[in-house]
């Protein structure tokens, strides 16, 4: 695994519970997400935020949401919350609608009470949304873009912690430290392991990878589900990639 770092720029913000486990866009992964959080207890992890996007896209929606309410931690929702919730507000294709159409039905009076969950949250000096501070779907890359400075307008924090592109990584703008843990369930990095990240409370933060059974995730996927969006999905879990 690589080691803790931290950039140069403003002091990082300390965390409240010493460390702090930062899971966001699981989508459904159960078999991903246990890898992930067998890890994180390997490190004496206890306390958790999570960043949204938990159920869509994934074999074992409601499964998934479950044993995330088993765990100690803040919640922020995600666009994958707000489109499963109103679907007219999601792009009109057939992968995204035929996703969101098995998610709802197993997901039952989940759906709504998801769709509730704030949008960010402040812990610990940083704040935390899933895209960024002003939308759920517009977001930031590794490399910067030329609307970072619309995207983090009023930031006032030292540290911007989101997901959304399941890419992660870190560095500096405008003087803000953004941070991105990746993808526990979907990563799109070319690298099918789990991602999440630890933050220390010296301020460091840990990018993990995991290594999970992929094919039994892929498996599980064909067997509870059916439709174009199926097979889409099959091979952004077996390819690590978005456009595939």
């Amino acid at each position: 695994m690589p080691p803790r770092s931290s950039l140069t720029g403003p002091a990082s913000p300390a965390l409240p519970h010493g460390l702090l486990t930062v899971l966001y866009d699981i989508h459904g992964n159960l078999g991903a997400l246990e890898a992930v959080l067998a890890d994180a207890d390997a490190h004496q992890a206890s306390a958790f935020l999570l960043g949204g996007d938990y159920a869509l896209f994934g074999s074992q929606p409601l499964e998934t949401v479950q044993r995330l309410r088993e765990l100690d931690a803040t919640w922020i929702r995600g666009n994958g919350e707000r489109w499963t919730c109103r679907p007219e507000e999601a792009p009109d294709d057939e992968v995204v609608q035929g996703a969101i159409g098995a998610a709802r039905a197993a997901l039952g009076s989940e759906t709504d009470l998801l769709a509730a969950l704030p949008e960010d949250c402040v812990l610990g000096g940083a704040r935390y949304c899933h895209g960024s501070p002003v939308s759920d779907v517009r977001s930031f890359l590794p490399e910067p873009e030329e609307d970072e400075p619309e995207l983090l307008a009023g930031v006032e924090e030292p540290r911007l912690v989101f997901g959304h592109t399941h890419l992660p990584f870190r560095r500096m703008s405008g003087g803000i430290e953004l941070v991105n843990p990746g993808s526990v369930g979907m990563p799109f990095d070319g690298d099918p392991r789990a991602a999440y990240a630890l933050f220390h409370d010296d301020g460091t933060v840990e990018h993990r990878r995991v290594e999970y059974d992929r094919g039994a995730a892929v498996a599980q996927l064909r067997e509870s589900f059916d439709g174009p969006w199926v097979d889409t999905v099959a091979r952004r879990l077996e390819q690590a990639r978005m456009d595939v």
